[in-house]
């Protein structure tokens, strides 16, 4: 085996900024060397709430007075409120707690092959994504994805998977109702460049599920918790998935991801079905409850919207105006900005102290804090702008 000389103890997985955090707060990063960064990541759409916000670390230092962990064999009434304050307001009726997004699509999967075991239509076990979609990177998941970039080196994957085109009306003809045990979709692809679905085409493609008894998926792990303007992003899509999961934003940077469900679906995961040690961990339940409080506040997400609405005509105005935009494109605190080349962009908003981040290589992503205020969006637009002229001057 080669000797290779490690810089770090830690693997080589991650290409990281060059930069080492010393602390952060609210919208707001600061290095070691004391530089602040308007950070617009939002540790990739975690952070809804700004970093370390006070009520969100409150609740966990009151769960943390209590106890930390006992185990999913016991009752926690912790669970038991984070889970409520998930599935508040919408269709769902039972949650499953995991720590990760990867791991909530895990649940997911196996819940749905799990209601047709218990159906008896063993041969419903297919699982339907779409090309350019990430759903995460464990055995499962990776194989869910629909991008061959992540599956590079790990053959054989996990069969049971199809991909089709995303927001092609043709395709969905091609599911095979006699093996597809669910669909399972981002209604908008965040890795796979902040790509909203096409309102007709999500519902040929609900009514083509309902049709012919397909569960529907909605992986909200990056839209979800406020993210695009409401609670999920389904809600703006006129669907009602069976299940649906959620992580990322739910915790305020605590580890926590969910599988929501409706009570006949989630009935099939009867105990000794699926399992973890570490879902649903106390402290990240208080997490998500304080998390989920906020978000659900009366007015806070009315609020969202008007104030990223400004911030979206402000990057479309742009685009209007500078041939190096082709497209802004999203949903709420979600936005992709189109351009030739995103790194060289991401490199100079860097070098003025603002973080953003790319979603392929042709789309820089915006994911600011909910709570950013209309200042800091401010700030974004008017750096972008003096990157913009440096490169072309402005044309009618």
């Amino acid at each position: 085996m080669q000797n290779i000389k490690q810089k770090s103890p830690l693997m080589n997985t991650y290409a990281r900024f060059p930069i080492s955090v010393a602390k952060a707060d609210g919208s707001y990063l600061t290095a070691d060397d004391g530089t602040d960064y308007l950070d617009f990541t939002s540790g990739i759409a975690v952070c809804n709430l700004g970093h370390r916000p006070k009520l969100v670390q409150r609740a966990v230092e009151i769960q943390l007075q209590e106890y930390w962990h006992v185990s999913n064999l016991f009752q926690q009434d912790i669970q038991e409120r984070a889970a409520t304050s998930l599935i508040t307001g919408t269709h769902l009726d039972q949650v499953f707690f995991c720590g990760s997004g990867a791991e909530a699509n895990e649940a997911a999967i196996k819940l749905a092959r799990k209601y047709w075991f218990d159906k008896g239509t063993l041969q419903k076990s297919e699982i339907v994504t779409f090309e350019q979609s990430f759903h995460g990177r464990t055995g499962g998941a990776m194989a869910a994805t629909g991008q061959n970039k992540i599956k590079h080196g790990f053959a054989p994957l996990m069969p049971g998977f199809t991909h089709l085109p995303f927001n092609d009306k043709q395709a969905i003809t091609n599911i095979n109702p006699q093996v597809t045990a669910a669909v399972m979709l981002e209604l908008i692809q965040g890795e796979g460049g902040v790509v909203p679905a096409d309102q007709d085409w999500v519902n040929e493609l609900v009514h083509y599920c309902r049709t012919h008894g397909i569960l529907i998926i909605a992986d909200e792990i990056q839209t979800g918790a406020g993210r695009t303007g409401s609670l999920y992003a389904f809600e703006q899509f006129n669907v009602k998935p069976e299940i649906v999961t959620a992580a990322k934003g739910i915790g305020s940077g605590f580890p926590a991801g969910a599988c929501l469900a409706s009570a006949e679906v989630a009935a099939s995961f009867s105990p000794g079905t699926h399992g973890t040690t570490f879902g649903g961990h106390p402290a990240a339940c208080a997490a998500v409850e304080a998390t989920m409080g906020v978000i659900q506040e009366e007015g806070f997400l009315r609020e969202v919207q008007d104030r990223f609405a400004i911030f979206r005509k402000q990057l479309e105005q742009l685009a209007s105006s500078y041939r190096q935009v082709k497209q802004v494109r999203g949903s709420g605190a979600m936005i992709g900005i189109v351009v030739e080349e995103a790194a060289p962009y991401l490199q100079k908003l860097r070098n003025r102290q603002i973080l953003a981040l790319p979603a392929g290589p042709q789309v820089i992503r915006v994911l600011p804090p909910l709570t950013a205020s209309a200042e800091e969006l401010s700030t974004f637009v008017q750096v972008f702008e003096e990157i913009l002229q440096e490169g072309e001057i402005s044309h009618d």
